[in-house]
């Protein structure tokens, strides 16, 4: 009978895994610097080479100038040490720049491959990561592997050096040079066991790393909150735990790390010892030259030296490993929305969006968040889209920008399935103002060109003036060129909003999708934006998603959205008469003498 198979340790399969995903990196981001990683190798070998040389000279020195008085000797062999030295130390900054340069390079196009693959996720992927652990796999995990790279690049010339102090050592004295048979497989056994136990600790730092990045993201943004509920102390007792939790696997890993420094010191100079001891032994039989003693001595102090630049390797290779793991996670992860291999031009009116019994479900969820939507949005028409919260309007918008995959039933816009046609070609006519009007760091000109960088003053102030904003931007030291924080958090709600859709203005768009983005405006300046905002939009789909009726009543068509699915579209007089969610909702905000009336 065959035996039945063990199987593999997880924490096994787990560096395994990181090993070949570093493996994988180096090998892409490293393929256009092997031109200078072979240059490297050929100066590393040279000041090797230089350095073997001077015990040699060194010990010529004693032997052959102090020894027997030779002062000349002692000029020329000196002038030759320092040529060398000379010579190895602009090797030595050389190979140190090219290493720096190659690893610092590497990393800034790693940085630009998770960057590109980040912004091709949809929002299902951003939420399997999470926001802070991608922030922190592009920054912080990139910056490891940087780090062994170089350490990785410079190791090199040990390896060279070690090699060839070895070779040397035994070409001075064979008998002493056994001394290294001892001490070499301590350190390896040394070395390698606290790799093999800081390597877990690295991936757990890392996770660890991620958490109190969640957790100081979460206090920052919603600052106000915790305030005003008077949970700071709980808030930094949330972040003392994750912080604690940091120090715990770091001080755990760092007093691992510590122990290896003297290690290496203890064998290093014990093998000191026992060269120097019996070399005296062989010198007092006349078996071993002076000189060659202190050059065996050099050799021997050179070997293990190499296992220094090693420990420094083990310090940064395990953080590493797990660093690339979390980076080729990103990077393997293919985006669930793809474009077409072969897209389709639409064929129908710019701007028209057409819901064809429509389903859709996020991921995990108990009940799907649309359920058998159909209507259609025409060119020159202005629709509303208003229900309950959580009844699926935003929802709506996500899916005719393609943020989501229907699960069934098919979205059309321009005449073409959204799944036919790439996400440019989709978005191109489409201008979105979001439901939290985000504005990035920069100037208002900046952010009103967002989507048309070549827009002039002229259009940057009539979409203003459509948007109600031209006063208050009129007012800002600078004007057009007055700073905006990033998020707009130097400028108030209904400021921000009203910015974001004047953003959307200036870009001229087919389709103009508006997300609740009324909420924070006074009736009076809501209603004003809206009759500007219908000439300005006279020609395109206009979408309003709203809370508010007063904001969709005089929309040429309302769908009312209930628990998922389509219960009324009409004019808001046909629905007082047909639809009983939408008199619900008129009745609690506009009174029931409105439904009667």
């Amino acid at each position: 009978m065959p035996e039945p198979q063990v199987p593999a340790d997880p924490g096994t399969l787990r560096r395994q895994a990181g090993r070949e995903a570093l493996t994988r990196l180096l090998r892409t981001f490293l393929r256009p610097h092997l031109g200078l990683i072979a240059l490297m190798s050929v100066l590393s070998v040279l000041q090797a080479a230089g350095n073997l040389y001077l015990p040699v000279l060194n010990a010529g020195l004693v032997d052959k100038g102090i020894v027997s008085g030779d002062t000349g000797y002692v000029w020329h062999a000196g002038a030759e040490m320092l040529g060398i030295v000379l010579g190895t130390g602009l090797l030595s900054v050389a190979t140190a720049w090219g290493a720096s340069w190659i690893a610092m390079t590497a990393g800034a196009r790693m940085r630009s491959a998770l960057f590109r693959r980040i912004q091709e996720f949809s929002v299902a992927e951003v939420g399997r990561f999470g926001i802070p652990s991608l922030v922190t796999r592009n920054i912080n995990d990139v910056q490891q592997i940087c780090g062994l790279l170089q350490t990785a690049l410079l190791l090199a010339l040990s390896v060279v050096m070690c090699v060839g102090a070895i070779v040397m050592a035994v070409r001075e004295s064979v008998q002493l040079s056994l001394l290294l048979v001892i001490a070499v497989p301590v350190l390896a056994l040394v070395v390698g066991g606290l790799l093999y136990l800081i390597v877990p600790m690295a991936r757990t730092m890392q996770e660890r790393v991620d958490r109190i990045n969640h957790v100081l993201r979460e206090q920052i943004t919603g600052v106000r909150v915790v305030r005003a509920f008077l949970r700071t102390g709980a808030e930094q007792e949330r972040f003392g735990q994750a912080n604690d939790a940091v120090t715990e696997v770091a001080l755990r890993g760092f007093r691992i790390y510590s122990a290896i420094g003297p290690i290496i010191m203890v064998v290093t100079n014990l093998t000191s010892v026992a060269v120097i001891w019996f070399g005296g032994h062989l010198i007092s039989r006349g078996s071993l030259p002076i000189g060659d003693l202190t050059a065996l001595l050099v050799y021997v102090v050179q070997v293990l030296g190499c296992a220094m630049v090693a420990v420094s390797l083990t310090g940064t290779a395990p953080r590493a490993v797990a660093s690339a793991e979390r980076v080729a996670a990103v990077l393997d992860t293919e985006p669930a929305i793809a474009d077409p291999v072969e897209a389709v031009t639409p064929p129908g009116p710019a701007g028209a969006v057409e819901f064809r019994d429509v389903g859709f479900g996020y991921p995990g969820s108990e009940r799907p968040a649309l359920s058998g939507v159909t209507f259609t949005l025409r060119p020159g028409q202005t629709t509303g889209i208003i229900g309950s919260t959580g009844s699926g309007k935003t929802t709506v918008l996500n899916l005719i920008l393609r943020m989501f995959e229907v699960t069934e039933g098919a979205v059309l816009v321009s005449g073409a399935d959204v799944r036919q046609q790439t996400a440019a070609q989709l978005r191109a006519p489409i201008a979105l103002v979001p439901q939290s009007g985000f504005l990035f760091g920069g100037t208002v000109a900046a952010n009103l060109r967002f989507g048309l960088p070549e827009a002039t003053d002229g259009q940057l102030w009539e979409a203003l003036r459509v948007a109600q904003a031209s006063d208050f931007v009129a007012a800002m030291p600078g004007g057009l060129d007055a700073r905006i924080d990033q998020g707009g958090t130097n400028v108030s709600g209904g400021q921000r909003q009203r910015l974001s859709i004047a953003r959307a203005l200036v870009r001229p768009s087919r389709l103009y999708l508006f997300d609740d983005c009324f909420s924070a405006l006074d009736t009076a300046t809501d209603a004003r934006l809206r009759a500007e905002l219908a000439d300005a939009t006279r020609d395109a789909t206009v979408v309003i998603v709203a809370q508010r009726v007063g904001t969709i009543i005089n929309a040429d068509q309302v769908v009312v959205l209930d628990a998922g699915r389509v219960v009324g579209v009409g004019t808001h007089a046909q629905l007082l008469d047909e639809c009983a969610t939408y008199q619900e909702i008129v009745a609690s905000q506009l009174g029931e003498e409105e439904v009667a009336a």
